[in-house]
């Protein structure tokens, strides 16, 4: 999204009176387990969030840093007496076709093996010196971490610049989108199908969004999510009815086809969230939860609620509206995530209180009532503690939160931090 379309947003929504405090809630225990030291050994930068692996280990990517400061793959390693370990699995380089700035996190399979997105790089020609992007697979081999490109984006119909991780289906098949690229330069939902150890392409989706005959979405950022049918999920920070973003379902039909629908349009109606930058999660009933960067009574951005209903429409439900003066946080540029007992958790890239505001980890519980209050777990900003957390957090299996700030640590370059209530 254009920043001119940002400041749009921040004039023409006004400030409403009467804000609502958020809750301190109990106190929670952050460890910085890993502070990067930026170029030219070490990642920088991580914008993407983590992924645990059976043995508690943690992979995530760094946006830049690494040998040749085009981004890393890394691995966190819990070690018997104490600490974590740090081991770099590849460092991005511009050459032999390597991609390299991947700003997505990553997705394992049952195997162990890992896949990603790298937003440029690759065989693709789409600017100076610059490639499309690529999908590519990490596998471990005789004790090394190998590297494969298995699709280089080449820029025109096929889709620009996977800002989105990938995701999998029960047959091995891997799903994602492109924010740019496409019939339309507005992006694209993937297929990629393994052939003969080979992987070809199939689109799902051309976005297509005019403003006026079409009102299909456009940009889609983060990645998707799938449910027990194989339908699959994501926004568009930008297109639908209002211009603002929107909700989409990618539903399969018989053989390869597959038909988009619309399921919600963000509208600029002083209430309303506007552009979401992050993807959406299912609870277990099968209603979505996201998270917009703007809009709401503060024009700070809000936590929403999907709920399907009857006729095949979906309502929207503001869960929390970030409020004006910044004290619980702004904006949620990462989505949220559930615990066992049905509360959501996310960051606020700024905001929060204290000497240096720079971002908070927040809690939301819903009441019997319909209400959702929210709690500031963490605030970010003090000497060490790592600044301006952009990505979505996980969950170990002792409930412990794991998460990434793009800045802040001992060097400024970032950090991987733990929650432990």
């Amino acid at each position: 999204m254009s920043r001119q379309k940002r400041q749009k947003i921040t004039l023409t929504v006004f400030v409403m009176a009467a804000l609502f405090a958020a809750t301190t809630a109990a106190a929670q225990v952050e460890t910085v387990l890993h502070s990067f030291t930026g170029p030219f050994t070490d990642g920088s930068n991580p914008l993407s969030n983590l992924v645990v692996d059976k043995a508690g280990n943690l992979y995530g990517t760094t946006y830049a840093g690494g040998a040749v400061g085009l981004g890393t793959v890394f691995e966190l390693s819990p070690q018997a007496g104490g600490g974590w370990t740090e081991e770099i699995l590849h460092n991005f380089n511009n050459e032999s076709s390597d991609g390299y700035f991947p700003y997505a996190g990553l997705t394992i399979d049952a195997s162990g093996n890992l896949f990603g997105t790298t937003s440029t790089g690759g065989i693709g020609d789409c600017e100076i010196d610059m490639g499309c992007g690529t999908v590519f697979e990490l596998t471990h081999v005789g004790g090394a971490w190998r590297e494969k490109i298995i699709y280089s984006f080449k820029g025109g119909v096929d889709g620009f610049s996977p800002l989105g991780g990938v995701i999998f289906d029960g047959s091995g098949k891997l799903y994602g989108v492109t924010n740019l690229g496409g019939a339309y330069s507005q992006g694209v939902v993937f297929e990629l199908i393994p052939k003969a150890g080979q992987w070809g392409e199939h689109l799902l989706h051309t976005f297509h969004h005019d403003g006026t005959k079409h009102l299909d979405g456009a940009n889609p950022l983060p990645g998707l999510v799938s449910d027990a049918l194989g339908n699959l999920y994501g926004t568009t920070t930008d297109g639908g009815a209002y211009g603002y973003g929107t909700v989409f379902e990618m539903v399969r039909g018989a053989g390869e086809s597959w038909a988009e629908k619309i399921l919600y349009s963000f509208n600029n109606n002083l209430t309303d969230g506007l552009v979401p930058d992050a993807g959406v999660i299912f609870d277990s009933s099968g209603n979505l939860y996201g998270t917009n960067v703007g809009g709401g009574q503060y024009a700070e951005g809000t936590v929403f609620e999907l709920v399907p209903q009857s006729g095949g429409s979906w309502s929207e439900v503001v869960l929390h509206n970030f409020s004006a003066d910044g004290t619980d946080g702004f904006p949620p540029q990462g989505g949220v995530i559930f615990d066992t007992s049905g509360s959501l958790y996310g960051t606020t890239v700024n905001g929060g209180s204290g000497i240096n505001p720079s971002g908070i980890v927040y809690k939301l519980t819903p009441s019997s009532g319909g209400a959702w209050t929210e709690n500031i777990l963490f605030n970010f900003g003090e000497s060490g503690s790592g600044s301006s957390p952009a990505a979505s957090l996980v969950f170990d299996a002792s409930g412990n939160l794991y998460g990434t700030t793009q800045s802040g640590g001992t060097y400024n370059f970032g950090t991987v931090f733990e929650l432990v209530p």
